[in-house]
């Protein structure tokens, strides 16, 4: 028996009788406007371990049912997870105001980075949901397959473009072509919607950069979402060249209406790709 078998035999015996104790720890990471909060969750395992990095929506953050069953979920199987809060939301610095699908994109870059200097880290996926998936999309797509292991986008929300070309986002409504202020009020939670954000997204190619990701791709997309129509991971799915669409009947855009079957898809398929 050679030493790699016998660690695996050991690593197994070891979870089976409850010796191997799954870590849960909060962090503070560096981040495009200052520190960014996040969740670490591992398994106690022998050796590195496959890390997927979770991304939240607008206007959300990373402590949501979702992603606690998708992290809890992967931790079993003997993958890490870090979910963090993008600038301006949750418990991370910044202004929600100066906050822009860009300077997400950064943060998410930087989170990276920090995985990729953990010895313990194998290899990295990522997962978003809502704008996060569209963060993750053009994330994937500048980086590449030789640094992101897989993608999985959850209602990608790259209606952001059409609803800024509206002048309509959440609500809120403007003059794209002529905005008199620096932030347009939302009608949730007293949020101010950045100017900056606006004029990004008017011009933001998002399909354009997604589709330069070549690694597998999966696109989880409920057919009752009313705030991102399924048609836009529709056209995700028409512009990657390895993906799988996964429409799910009933499914909202939050993916509440059956949270722990959704988070078991998103994560067994994650499993699969990583183990």
């Amino acid at each position: 028996m050679n030493k790699k078998t016998f660690l695996l035999i050991l690593m197994q015996l070891m979870t089976a009788f409850g010796l191997l104790a799954q870590t849960t720890e909060e962090l503070n990471l560096n981040g495009s406007q200052g520190n960014l909060f996040a969740i670490l969750q591992r398994p106690d395992t022998v050796g590195k371990t496959p890390l997927v990095i979770l991304c939240h929506g607008f206007s959300g953050n990373c402590q949501s049912q979702l992603f606690d069953d998708i992290a809890k979920n992967l931790q079993q199987n003997g993958i890490a997870t870090l979910r963090f809060d993008f600038n301006g939301h949750g418990k991370s610095d910044g202004q929600f105001q100066d906050m822009t699908v860009l300077n997400e994109i950064e943060d998410l870059k930087d989170v990276i980075r920090w995985s990729q200097e953990q010895a313990w880290v194998k290899d990295i996926s990522l997962l978003g949901h809502s704008q996060g998936g569209v963060v993750v999309s053009m994330t994937a797509g500048e980086l590449g397959d030789k640094v992101i292991k897989s993608v999985v986008l959850m209602a990608p929300a790259a209606v952001l473009r059409d609803d800024a070309l509206r002048g309509n986002t959440m609500g809120a409504h403007y003059n794209p072509w002529n905005l008199t202020s620096d932030y347009v009020q939302l009608p949730m939670r007293g949020l101010k919607l950045g100017r900056k954000y606006i004029e990004t997204a008017l011009n933001l190619p998002i399909y354009e950069t997604a589709m330069n990701y070549t690694g597998p791709v999966l696109i989880l997309h409920g057919t009752h979402d009313q705030m991102v129509p399924y048609t836009y991971g529709e056209r995700y799915h028409q512009n990657y060249k390895n993906s799988t669409l996964q429409l799910i009947p009933g499914e909202n855009h939050g993916f509440s209406v059956n949270t722990t079957e959704s988070a078991l898809y998103a994560s067994d398929w994650l499993t699969r790709q990583l183990k």
